[in-house]
């Protein structure tokens, strides 16, 4: 199967060395560093509890020279979705299916204006996190390795299944769900909290739950998520709050030091993905009448870091 990754960070290179791994014909769509790194000394992935391993793979930052493959995982920052969307067009053939893993849930739409509806199927990853630690090297950072994505509507899922296949022949846990657009929900209403609001506090998992004040505001923000999903007509469960801080409890008993993805850009200076996020909910509320205070307050906080650290009087 070829498989062409976009985006090539950390989740990009786990999902890709995993697959080159298991013999999958895989091209990383990478740029910068990491584009000279892949080139020249190929990836190393370290997954929990194994061995470090090595791949070649085969890297460009020209889609053009590819061609159509089977399968595209998008795995660009949500701030580069349509961009990316466009770039990809070369390597769209008539069975190709794209796969978008972003956080948010308004990619698959984005990229179904760009390349086609019929070959983009709703995508998500569970708690799987991954770290390029330096270019070329990636390291696991959660204890799952999981992706569910829809049935493909021309092939009635077949195709899909296909690349299941793939996925789990790579070790990777794979699902096809015809309810994918429901689980993608739950999983923003999880991050709503987990990663908009833990950037806005900069506390890791941990503390973060121990003080319960603290853990009403996380169960505010993410029950504003679930009326916002309801309203637009996903069947979000009515506890999927109450789900959503029942797995971040047992993160935090595993590693009470876990932070978000967007803490680290928050961090390193770097854009945030905070429209596709709290911001989303925000935006779709005031749509939809829905009121949404906790996430105006994350959003309003974090806006002026959005596009990098801010400017600051001398």
């Amino acid at each position: 199967m070829r498989v062409a990754i976009m985006g090539s960070g950390g989740l990009g290179c786990l999902f890709g060395g995993m697959l080159a791994r298991a013999g999958a014909d895989i091209t990383l769509i990478a740029r910068g560093a990491n584009l000279a790194a892949l080139r020249e000394r190929g990836l190393d992935v370290t997954l929990l509890g194994q061995a470090p391993f090595h791949v070649d793979v085969r890297a460009t930052d020209n889609p053009g020279e590819v061609g159509p493959v089977d399968a595209i995982l998008f795995c660009v920052k949500t701030y580069d979705v349509e961009s990316a969307a466009r770039q990809c067009r070369p390597l769209i053939g008539p069975k190709t299916l794209v796969l978008p893993v972003q956080n948010g849930v308004e990619a698959a739409e984005q990229v179904g204006a760009i390349v086609g509806e019929d070959h983009v199927v709703a995508a998500g990853v569970g708690v799987t996190g991954a770290t390029l630690e330096r270019p070329g090297v990636v390291v696991q950072k959660s204890h799952v390795v999981r992706i569910t994505f829809g049935p493909d509507r021309a092939t009635e899922g077949r195709r899909a299944d296909r690349i299941r296949e793939a996925f789990a022949v790579a070790g990777i846990e794979a699902a096809v769900s015809p309810d994918v657009e429901r689980e993608l929900w739950e999983k923003f209403v999880f991050t709503l909290a987990g990663l908009g609001f833990m950037t806005l506090t900069r506390l890791p998992l941990g503390p973060t739950l121990a003080c319960p004040e603290t853990v009403e505001v996380m169960r505010g923000l993410m029950a504003e998520g679930v009326a916002v999903g309801r309203a637009r007509g996903v069947p979000v469960a009515d506890d999927a709050a109450e789900r959503a801080l029942g797995r971040m409890r047992a993160v935090a008993a595993a590693n009470p030091e876990v932070r978000g993805s967007m803490y680290f850009d928050l961090i390193a200076g770097k854009r945030l993905e905070l429209e596709a996020i709290n911001g989303a909910v925000v935006r779709m509320g005031r749509e939809l009448g829905i009121p949404t205070p906790l996430n105006l307050l994350v959003y309003g906080g974090l806006k002026p870091y959005a596009d990098g650290a801010p400017a600051l009087p001398i």
